[in-house]
């Protein structure tokens, strides 16, 4: 009988190791069509950088310190995200929450400091319909954003799922991997939009 148990057991978490892996490899090949969007995107930017329709340049509309502000804070929260999945691999469920507080504040703040700048570049006529180039600025760094949104609701619903764990599934475990690797993707596509949309435009 217990060896029936044990065999029971063992068995089901074979078969949940098996569950996981396509699980996995399909959330690679989503971050393979997601460098595509996204080069897709800045390659746009790069044949529409140049077409002002008179409007203004970026050199003219970007502020380079907003903008730093703004990646520092990014890359802050993958460090913080990085404690926080120390901390679930040793079943500790209250200090990752309040690391994933912090990283989901500093997501937060990102966002707020692009819709201000958004907002700000609006309201002085200079939206997405005021030139090739504004447009293009206004869907890739616009995309970026959707997906920072993204990964804040996905975070926050992650938090609700390891509240009050000691044990760390191997399920929930490859779900906050998998966020990881999301977010760190968003980090490294940030700092090619840094480096050449808004640095590139002004120097």
């Amino acid at each position: 009988m217990a060896e029936n148990i044990m065999a029971h057991g063992a068995d089901h978490a074979h078969d949940e190791h098996h569950h996981e892996l396509p699980t996995i490899f399909g959330f690679w090949l989503y971050l393979m069509t997601d460098c595509i969007v996204f080069g897709t995107l800045f390659c746009v930017f790069a044949v529409m950088r140049n077409q002002f329709a008179g409007g203004p340049t970026g050199k003219e509309l970007f502020d380079l310190q907003g903008v730093g502000l703004e990646t520092a804070i990014l890359l802050l929260s993958s460090i913080t995200y990085g404690f926080g999945m120390i901390s679930a691999h040793k079943g500790k469920s209250g200090p990752l929450l309040g690391w994933f507080a912090i990283t989901f504040l500093l997501g937060l703040s990102f966002l707020g400091l692009e819709i201000r700048e958004f907002s700000h570049m609006i309201a002085e006529g200079n939206g997405p319909d005021r030139s090739a180039f504004l447009s293009a600025f206004f869907t890739l760094v616009g995309t970026h954003g959707l997906h920072v949104t993204f990964g804040l609701i996905w975070m926050a619903v992650l938090m609700v799922q390891s509240a009050g764990k000691t044990v760390f599934s191997e399920r929930l475990l490859n779900k906050l991997t998998m966020l990881s690797l999301f977010w760190h993707f968003l980090d490294i596509v940030w700092i090619c939009v840094f480096t050449f949309v808004y640095l590139m435009s002004v120097i």
